[in-house]
């Protein structure tokens, strides 16, 4: 049963060096740099998000995702979802207005994998950048690198998936589109859509809790996606594997690293799904298969290189 999230909103990553990761998420990546705050955070955006920003940079000691926030239909919402998640169990912290700027009160909660997640629903609306929504022309025509149209979805590694997975699905609404079972039946990753996409947030099953495999962002089409690796070799961005395609969604796909070592994901096409739809279902002997539809093989540097 939906419950008023309606998709991601927000994901706050740390960074060893603002400026490098600013060349990477802002000049590689193409989104735009949208505003800073007094405490050194830099804000950002795809174009076509309506949203002020997407993406939040802060500079620290070690590179990871302080947290991911998604945005709900109205404030109502918001308290309902409050006050079940604090029903559910859930360590609940109240952050005020314009903590972030732009951005209305933020609900924010633990979770059984030991990410941190928010909730919200106010947050200043500036407009697809430079189109608007009066007569749009097709694009802006001074966007720089690959052109990101929006923050996706993240991948997060931790333990007790299945709490988490429970926690997405029996409070906030969420709909379990695609899965990875072991022999005995096990989920050991779970993708999981509030949308018609094929994810908003996925998890898989690892002992470290709190870990970030890969933050993604949506490009057009697998033309987007091809000239996304000639910029990442232009640019001699450490890439862990692709163009390829995936099996799981069977989205098409290239990873790549920002100077901090936090892993970047661009995309294209993908599967969609419908609250009426079964989860698809691969097994963990064809792993390989689903992860890397073309290879067929997993490389070490994908499963264990987190942040």
């Amino acid at each position: 049963m939906k419950k008023g999230v309606m998709r991601p909103g927000h994901i706050q990553l740390r960074v060893l060096d603002m400026e490098e990761a600013v060349a990477h998420y802002r000049d590689l990546l193409g989104l735009i740099e949208v505003d800073r705050d007094d405490q050194g955070r830099v804000y950002l955006k795809g174009w076509t998000e309506v949203d002020k920003f997407s993406v939040v940079l802060r500079e620290a000691d070690s590179a990871g995702m302080d947290f991911v926030g998604y945005k709900c239909v109205n404030e109502g919402a918001v308290e309902q979802l409050r006050q079940e998640l604090i029903e559910y169990g859930c360590k609940v912290e109240d952050i005020p207005e314009g903590e972030l700027k732009g951005c209305g009160r933020r609900v924010r909660f633990d979770s059984p994998t030991g990410h941190l997640f928010e909730i919200f629903a106010t947050k200043e609306q500036t407009g697809k950048w430079e189109v608007g929504n009066h007569n749009p022309e097709a694009w802006p025509r001074n966007l720089t690198g690959m052109k990101a149209t929006r923050f996706d979805h993240c991948l997060l590694y931790g333990p007790n998936i299945a709490g988490t997975i429970d926690l997405f699905r029996e409070v906030l609404g969420f709909d379990l589109a695609e899965q990875v079972l072991d022999g005995e039946g096990t989920r050991l990753a779970g993708f999981l859509t509030v949308s018609m996409k094929a994810h908003d947030v996925a998890f898989i099953e690892h002992p470290e809790p709190g870990k970030l495999h890969h933050a993604s962002f949506f490009l057009e089409t697998w033309e987007d996606v091809l000239r996304a690796a000639d910029l990442i070799s232009m640019t001699d961005t450490s890439i862990d594997i692709g163009p390829t395609r995936h099996g799981l969604t069977h989205g098409k796909t290239i990873y790549f690293f920002d100077p901090s070592g936090n892993r970047s994901e661009v995309f294209a096409g993908g599967d969609y799904h419908y609250p009426d739809h079964e989860p698809v279902t691969w097994d963990a002997d064809k792993l390989g298969k689903a992860i890397f539809y073309h290879d067929r093989v997993l490389n070490e540097r994908f499963l264990t290189v987190l942040t």
